[in-house]
């Protein structure tokens, strides 16, 4: 685990630079739920209510091609409407939108070539609300370009914890910078640093019997920053139950 990390810490700015000097790439961009944005809530993250995981309404389900089986979960993504190609009448000049992925938008095979969220097609079916600060309501589908970039959050990383006694599913929110988890360990107070899996999602699978112990986490994102957060989960913790850190991620 120290040769991985200090691998990470080589690579980290390496990878910082590489996310702040991306190239626009081109896309779609559709909504779905209400004005409010509250039928967004939940989704193939696993984040469940996205106030209570530090995201928001301005968020959006990438297509499987960004989606990445959920390795892309929490990254943020700055949007704009491309006014020079089709549909781009339906653009608000000169505005673009952050938004953060909490969702998949899957393939609809009824669809020719799978829909807008097909294979291959870079597609973000965004929030009401994050969605009309850049297009028309009345458009329904936008020509757009987007950029991931880094994540601002308040507050620290989350932990959620479901499963029962020897199968623990971790849900891993709120993180800033890349956003996204790239690896992550559990620690009981009698036990090493056991690697954690990804299961689905932002949720993270441990195969162990750690019921009655504290608990740390140490989380290495997609950015290549490695933090442990330490004794973040008292003894007497239960399923069902979500801790909050002060400790939060740069890239």
């Amino acid at each position: 685990m120290e040769m991985a990390k200090s691998l990470i810490l080589c690579t980290a700015f390496a990878a910082c630079l590489a996310l702040a000097a991306a190239d626009w790439s081109q896309g779609t961009a559709t909504f779905y739920g209400g004005p409010d944005g509250s039928d967004t809530m939940g989704g193939a993250c696993g984040y469940g209510n996205l106030y209570n995981a530090g995201y928001g309404v301005l968020n959006a389900a990438l297509s499987e091609t960004l989606f990445k089986d959920g390795a892309s979960c929490g990254q943020c993504y700055t949007i704009s409407c491309d006014g020079s190609r089709p549909g781009g009448e339906y653009c608000k000049p000169g505005t673009s939108i952050t938004v953060s992925a909490t969702n998949l938008c899957p393939a609809n095979f009824a669809l020719p070539n799978g829909g807008w969220c097909g294979p291959g097609r870079p597609h973000f079916d965004m929030s009401q609300p994050a969605w009309e600060h850049i297009g028309v309501y009345r458009a329904g589908v936008i020509p757009v370009v987007y950029q991931q970039v880094r994540c601002s959050r308040q507050g620290g990383v989350r932990f959620s914890i479901a499963g029962f006694n020897y199968f623990l599913l971790i849900n891993i929110q709120n993180l800033a910078g890349s956003g996204s988890v790239g690896a992550a360990w559990i620690k009981g107070d009698s036990t090493g640093w056991i690697q954690m899996s990804r299961n689905w999602g932002a949720n993270w699978q441990a195969l162990s019997g750690l019921v009655g112990q504290g608990l740390s986490f140490a989380v290495t994102t997609t950015g290549g920053q490695y933090i442990q957060f330490l004794n973040v989960v008292p003894a007497w913790w239960k399923f069902g139950e979500t801790y909050t850190t002060n400790q939060n991620f740069y890239y």
